[in-house]
This record gives structure tokens, sequence and C-alpha cells, in this order.
């Protein structure tokens, strides 16, 4: 996911490259007939831009997850979510 959301930054120029976008990624895992299933994964991602780019980072946020091979192939057997938040990117 986080590729892809990143490509689909970079194609309205936005740079999401050299560590300016970063993920941490949740998974919940529980017991069904003694055997662990993952249930739920949930991808927070940190973008270094300029506040001004809220909006369009905002609709792409929006749209990138059908355009994912990994959501595309496990949202209808996993919860897949996502988040972001916009950090000052570096001086």
């Amino acid at each position: 996911m986080l590729g892809t959301f990143g490509g689909a930054l970079e194609a309205r120029q936005i740079d999401a490259s050299g560590g300016r976008l970063t993920a941490d990624v949740r998974g919940e895992v529980e017991k069904e007939d003694g055997v662990l299933v993952i249930r739920r994964i949930h991808v927070h991602m940190l973008l270094a831009a300029p506040q001004a780019m809220a909006d369009t980072v905002e609709r792409v946020h929006g749209l990138h997850p059908m355009a994912c091979p990994l959501y595309r192939t496990l949202h209808k057997a996993i919860a897949l979510t996502s988040s972001y938040e916009l950090v000052s990117p570096p001086s």
C-alpha cells in the first residue's frame, strides 16, 4: 500500500522519495480453532510535505487502495485500513 500511495503522490508532483514517506504497520491476530489468523491490518503513513499539499494528499489517500495490488488481493479476507499524517518537511 505504501508503494502505491507513494507512486500516486509522485504522479501529482508530491515528492515521496528519499524517506519522505514512511509507514507504521500494525496487524491484529486472533485464534481460530487454535490457529493464529490475521484479522486486521492498519497502515499509518507519515508524509513529509508542505501543508499546502493537504487537499491533494487527502484525495490520493481516498483513491489509492483500489489501485494497490496488495489491497485488491486481500481486502475481502482481512480488514485493511490506512491513514496518513503530514509532517513538516526537512529544512
